[in-house]
């Protein structure tokens, strides 16, 4: 029986490594992507170079990797007051969240893809969310997550299973791991091709990838990145999160 997975791809460095994480374990693998009026929005962009060469890179991801869906979600946009969606400061708000908080923004991107692959016939969805580097987003824990998946479940009729290959990995692991997948040439994508930064920033180069190199996104990876060269080694989980 082939296994099917649906994987959550925003074109970042996080679900990049998860979509080669998931192409290593399931039998056909399709991308899901939301524009949403992001503000960093040239990610979308990257989503569609990293997807031109990552069947280059290895055999198996070229007979796995299958269609790539976009789902228009504006009104998501129009309805959040955040940096994200808005030219405004990237700070933190007096709630304690980070201004870059898109409310609900996991839960309706998850329910879209359960719908999404409900159709698609396939029982396993894939994302690159992280408790360990989540900047404080409560649709990122894990409990959120777990939650999640028996909603969708029991609102579906049917066991899907949700998929956080990095929930228990620092971006320095994610690096790793990267590496661990697909070795130097997968490593090499993640950073010329994914894309974090918050302010859209693909004109300046640094060793991690590009980025304007000072919004929580890009200090972030620039750390993470810092770190894995101290101890390139994938010293996360090795369980099938």
């Amino acid at each position: 029986m082939t296994s099917r997975a649906l994987v959550l791809f925003s074109g970042g460095q996080d679900s990049t490594t998860a979509l080669a994480w998931a192409l290593e374990r399931f039998d056909a693998v399709e991308t899901v992507g939301f524009d949403y009026g992001q503000r960093h929005r040239v990610e979308l962009e990257c989503r569609l170079a990293i997807r031109e060469k990552l069947p280059r890179l290895s055999s198996l991801y070229a007979e796995r990797l299958g269609p790539d869906h976009l789902v228009d979600l504006a009104s998501l946009g129009a309805i959040s007051e955040t940096a994200l969606t808005r030219q405004s400061e990237i700070a933190f708000a007096e709630t304690g969240l980070p201004t870059t908080f898109v409310p609900g923004r996991n839960l309706i991107f998850l329910t879209f893809a359960a719908a999404l692959a409900y159709r698609r016939d396939a029982r396993h969805i894939v994302l690159g969310v992280c408790e360990t580097d989540y900047s404080g987003y409560p649709d990122c824990r894990d409990d959120t997550i777990k939650a999640m998946q028996v909603a969708l479940g029991l609102g579906l009729d049917r066991r899907l299973v949700l998929h956080t290959p990095l929930m228990w990995r620092d971006k320095a692991q994610t690096f790793a791991l990267a590496r661990r997948l697909g070795g130097q040439p997968l490593l090499d994508l993640v950073i010329a091709d994914s894309h974090s930064c918050y302010l859209g920033d693909r004109t300046t180069r640094h060793d991690w990838g590009h980025g304007c190199g000072h919004c929580p996104a890009c200090d972030l990876r620039a750390k993470g990145f810092a770190a894995f060269l101290s101890a390139p080694d994938d010293s996360g989980p090795s369980d099938d999160s």
